[in-house]
């Protein structure tokens, strides 16, 4: 559990109320804020420390611990004017990692420019997760590294079943590279399994490639 961290979510709309819930059951002390009384009221009982106030203003932020805090999260609603006043003020404040929702493209510039560590947008997110595991079912998890590379849990196919990895030949055959066999029945996890490891059914496999190289072992049966 994470207990010692402590992080600032400021806006507990939808997204920002998920998000603390979130934070919250992971162990973490989170301080929220909002402007509108019942929002905090929803969550009083949950969060660390509730602070009505207006993220826009910097005497509303100024007496937050923004410094001292793991990460600091702005989800201001549509109005892209707000998130960029709260993001200002936080960064000069002294917030370290500041993590916002975006509007659109041009509002994840602005942001950019301003020092934000990372600009998300959840529909788009939640969209692309959603298509990519409709596409390939198998594909248990999928973890971004950078725009290229990323790392992928798949089930391991049926193919390969009985199939060491060197037989199975994943290096070559595909350019990407195993670091990892899930054991689900066992509930074992084997990191970096030597060429000699045999796949059996139950099991998963985590790989890292690009994109290209990943979508090529998606695609095996």
């Amino acid at each position: 559990m994470a207990v010692n961290k402590h992080f600032i979510v400021i806006g507990l709309g939808s997204f920002g109320m998920a998000l603390a819930r979130r934070l919250i059951k992971n162990g973490c002390r989170v301080t929220g804020l909002d402007q509108l009384p019942e929002r905090l009221e929803t969550l009083k009982s949950e969060l660390y420390e509730a602070v009505i106030g207006d993220g826009t203003e910097r005497d509303a932020l100024q007496h937050l611990p923004l410094a001292d805090a793991d990460g600091v999260f702005i989800s201001m609603g549509e109005d892209i004017t707000r998130s960029l006043l709260a993001s200002l003020h936080a960064k000069e404040l002294g917030a370290r990692r500041i993590v916002v929702k975006g509007v659109s493209d041009e509002h994840g510039k602005l942001l950019k420019c301003l020092g934000v560590e990372r600009v998300i947008f959840p529909e788009v997110e939640i969209a692309e997760q959603l298509a990519d595991r409709m596409t390939w079912p198998n594909v248990i998890d999928f973890l971004p590294i950078d725009p290229d590379y990323s790392v992928v849990e798949i089930a391991v196919p049926d193919s390969f079943i009985g199939k060491t990895l060197k037989e199975a030949n994943v290096r070559r055959q595909f350019g990407v590279w195993v670091v990892g066999i899930k054991d689900a029945l066992a509930g074992r996890l084997e990191m970096f399994p030597d060429g000699e490891f045999t796949f059996g059914a139950d099991q998963s496999l985590l790989a890292i490639g690009n994109q290209e190289e990943l979508n090529r072992l998606r695609d095996v049966k």
